[in-house]
């Protein structure tokens, strides 16, 4: 099968390998559709994320979606013939969080892309049935592909306690930005402003129907928040950007009460916040780690209209171009705001 791999950091090559055979509980999927997402691009610009660091040679991609095309002898749930999105994340199943039902922080989890487990930027992957989710007839496996980042938005804004009524505020008009923007509005919240810096993806967010969206480079963010809410506040902030301006603007900006979902990591890992003022409001602070038990729920959400997937990709590329997908992507942040590789079609 056709594999890309990061030869080097900024390098892709092609090699060819064998296609990989399935266990009894796993399926074999022809690989569709693939979403290049943030940490395939650091992955491919640095080498690294955190303590994760790539020893080339490396397949990236973990945002994936296909076809069954053969199936393990245990395997009941699923046909061949039947599209799926894969969930990307193998646990234990043994160690306490994996008992409790946090399984996504299963300290032995192998995951899709992250060091030294292989991604799917290939023509063929295995993995286990359970961990893959069919997708409802008229569902594309380009929506199914993006299932994966939509499961981070609604981890957050379930973990954040979005409800009915409220009033939202999203940091970062990236691909999770958008995503955690529209989970927020299929669980209910009425109202959902969007920051960025960036006037292309504002105006990607305005196209999917944020409430408002705010420059923060040209815009007084605070003072523009605290008009729009007469005052009061939001009830939830989601931080996708992973910065000290935003973090400290969402402390100052979230109702005494409210709550605050860091998403974003920073770049070098440290955060200095004004600690009082989020004391003096009692403010609640519920960080997310990826997603556990979100696949069914974000499907459902696309299938029953309730979120657009598809508005979010800017740029589609074949397998062929995937060199210049990645250059692309690094190079050209504010106008490729998410963009899927065509694996197999």
């Amino acid at each position: 099968m056709k594999t890309a791999v990061m030869t080097a950091i900024g390098e892709m090559q092609w090699e060819d390998r064998p296609a990989p055979t399935p266990g009894p509980r796993d399926v074999l999927v022809r690989v569709e559709k693939v979403g290049i997402c943030g940490s395939d691009l650091h992955y491919f610009e640095s080498g690294r994320i955190g303590d994760f660091v790539v020893e080339p040679p490396f397949v990236l991609g973990h945002e994936a979606a296909g076809t069954i095309i053969e199936i393990g002898s245990e395997v009941t749930n699923l046909a061949v013939g039947d599209r799926v999105a894969m969930e990307p994340n193998i646990t234990c199943g043994e160690c306490e969080f994996c008992r409790s039902g946090q399984y996504n922080l299963c300290p032995d989890v192998e995951f899709f892309a992250t060091p030294p487990i292989d991604g799917t930027f290939q023509e063929y992957v295995t993995h286990p049935a359970l961990l893959c989710f069919k997708l409802p007839d008229g569902m594309s496996t380009m929506e199914g592909a993006l299932i994966e980042p939509l499961a981070v938005g609604f981890h957050a804004a379930t973990m954040g306690g979005a409800r009915l009524g409220q009033t939202a505020l999203v940091f970062g008009c990236g691909c999770i930005g958008l995503v955690s923007m529209m989970a927020l509005k299929a669980l209910g919240a009425t109202t959902v402003y969007m920051v960025d810096v960036m006037d292309a993806r504002l105006r990607k967010a305005q196209d999917l129907d944020a409430t408002a969206v705010l420059n923060g480079m040209t815009q007084d963010v605070i003072a523009e928040v605290t008009s729009l809410t007469h005052g009061r506040g939001v009830d939830i902030v989601i931080e996708t950007s992973g910065t000290d301006i935003a973090m400290n603007q969402a402390i100052n900006l979230t109702r005494k009460g409210g709550t605050i979902v860091p998403v974003g990591y920073s770049k070098s890992g440290m955060i200095t916040l004004p600690m009082s003022v989020a004391i003096n409001k009692e403010l609640r602070f519920q960080t997310v780690f990826r997603y556990r038990h979100n696949y069914p729920l974000a499907i459902a959400a696309v299938a029953g209209g309730r979120v657009n997937l598809r508005g979010i990709v800017t740029h589609e590329y074949s397998f062929d171009d995937i060199q210049r997908a990645m250059d692309e992507s690094i190079a050209d942040k504010a106008t490729v705001v998410k963009a899927v590789m065509s694996i197999c079609d």
